[in-house]
């Protein structure tokens, strides 16, 4: 399913990094990277790696963030004790770092390297792992994220003359930043599957947050209980996002995939298996060629069990994205066993799998009003689906 495929590293990715004991440690990606090596995924005839990664330009950022708050951020990167909470840094989340500016717009020309890789022709399904920075405001760094390398490459995409762009968001958290910038934009469709607000940062992505004036119904929000694992993490994942992917009929599909969802992730609730995560990326893929004519640009995320979950996960991620997924019941090579363990003086799983069979009851057979991920999904269904045109509640239910 795969034809040409480009992965977007660098190295100096590793750049970006708020320091020991932060969560986001780019340990994180060079591990997912060095595993995907290690299952030979990068020395297929259909994959080509593009490097250097190169700064995106100032002009560049300026296209979703505000002059002052770039000037700000250039401003703290030669002081890392600055605080400034007008623009959200030197917090607990995002403390300064020297070279802050530059590193963050690594990750962003990382993306935006993807985006024009897609745009070429050259290639159907393009990845870029170190970005994924979906939290960062207009004019305001958050949760981890200085620049939302998602948006600037989306609206690059635009820029160009693209009119419909899916963006569909995988992490545990809500893809706010990315709502927020394109929320009044009717070429953009965001669709999140989150942890309920009500119990994980930031705080948004209820249903009723569905986009500006001007692209009503654009912004797509499943709000999941506390505890959802594979089975009602998948089941609300195809009731909602298939009918809207068909009806927007987009030219491109962007993913952000956090594996933060994983029932080891520190920072989190849900309670999803590295199998689980495999599924996604196989419906992924599929939609990607049903509904986007192939058209898919991936990037990383959130992730924080950086041994246990990340690594697998995102080779996995690597490998349906190139097409050529790897055995769950595969065990992991014994020279990344060893680095793991010599490097990290960790344990890595020594296979691709958690050993659950990932499985979703359809929606369309009806759903059970008692039941809490149903009536999160129908929440969903309720605000979004009549201004597409879509039933929320087929006859055959009744």
């Amino acid at each position: 399913m795969s034809d040409r495929v480009g992965v977007v590293w660098d190295d100096k990715l590793k750049g970006y990094d708020f320091g020991p004991g932060h969560p986001l440690a780019p340990i994180r990606t060079q591990l997912a990277m060095k595993l995907s090596a290690a299952f030979k995924l990068f020395e297929h005839e259909n994959v080509v790696v593009l490097s250097p990664v190169v700064p995106a330009s100032r002009e560049d950022l300026e296209r979703v963030h505000r002059p002052d708050y770039i000037n700000a951020v250039i401003a703290a990167s030669s002081d890392p004790s600055t605080v400034d909470p007008l623009h959200g840094l030197g917090s607990a989340d995002v403390p300064v770092f020297v070279n802050m500016h530059e590193e963050s717009a690594r990750v962003c020309g990382a993306t935006l390297a993807a985006a024009k890789a897609l745009q070429s022709g050259e290639f159907d399904h393009v990845v870029s792992l170190a970005g994924g920075l979906h939290h960062a405001m207009p004019a305001a760094a958050e949760g981890f994220c200085v620049y939302n390398d998602i948006a600037v490459g989306i609206q690059w995409l635009l820029d160009q003359g693209y009119e419909r762009i899916a963006y569909l968001d995988l992490d545990v958290h809500h893809g706010d930043g990315v709502q927020a910038m394109f929320w009044d934009d009717p070429r953009v469709v965001t669709i999140s599957l989150h942890e309920s607000p009500k119990t994980l940062f930031p705080g948004s992505g209820y249903p009723q947050e569905s986009g500006g004036p001007n692209a009503p119904a654009s912004a797509i929000n499943v709000a999941l209980p506390a505890g959802t694992g594979d089975q009602g993490w998948l089941r609300a994942f195809s009731a909602i996002v298939p009918d809207i992917l068909e009806a927007f009929d987009p030219q491109i599909l962007v993913t952000q995939n956090g594996a933060d969802a994983h029932l080891q992730d520190p920072l989190a609730h849900l309670t999803m298996s590295i199998d689980g995560q495999r599924s996604s990326y196989d419906l992924v893929h599929r939609w990607a060629h049903k509904y986007a004519d192939g058209k898919w640009l991936a990037v990383g995320g959130g992730g924080y069990a950086w041994v246990e979950v990340v690594a697998r996960a995102w080779t996995h991620l690597m490998a349906e994205i190139t097409g050529h997924p790897i055995d769950p019941e595969t065990q992991l090579p014994a020279d990344y066993l060893a680095f793991v363990e010599s490097e990290l003086g960790q344990i890595s799983p020594k296979s691709m799998t958690d050993g659950h069979t990932p499985w979703a009851r359809p929606f369309d057979s009806g759903y059970d009003p008692d039941d809490h991920l149903d009536q999160a999904v129908m929440a969903t269904r309720r605000t979004i689906f009549p201004a597409w045109g879509l039933i929320v509640e087929p006859a055959e239910w009744f």
